[in-house]
């Protein structure tokens, strides 16, 4: 199952909710930086994290939105991207081109059905 993006507006709520809680951190669990949320709360009988928590919080706020996925959601941006978004307009149109030479060819008997497929099948590799 796919991991919902992560919202700015709950990493500050977190962060800065560990300014004024006994533990802080739970904005690094929150967005996926467990080992530095384990540290958080291990130091969280010192003023170190909650000191932290706080920049960050502030740090979170003063970010766009923009700013805020490419940081803390650019893995699940990776994810969901389709390669077809990456083409170059140009190189599928010809390939196409070259596939509707080839539906010609089959279609005038020159090739038979299992070379169009397997030259089908090459020319669309080549677009991903």
């Amino acid at each position: 199952m796919a991991t919902p993006p992560k919202k700015r507006t709950i990493a500050v709520s977190l962060a800065l909710a560990g300014t004024v809680l006994p533990v802080a951190g739970l904005h690094k669990f929150y967005l996926g930086q467990s080992w530095w949320g384990l540290c958080y709360l291990l130091l969280s009988w010192t003023p170190i994290p909650h000191v932290a928590s706080a920049v960050e919080g502030i740090w979170y706020l003063a970010q766009d939105g923009n700013e805020f996925d490419q940081n803390f959601n650019a893995a699940l941006e990776a994810a969901d991207t389709d390669k077809a978004d990456n083409i170059e307009p140009e190189k599928v149109t010809a390939i196409a081109d070259a596939l509707r030479s080839l539906d010609t060819l089959r279609q005038d008997g020159l090739i038979s059905e299992g070379e169009f497929e397997e030259k089908r099948r090459a020319l669309l590799d080549r677009i991903s």
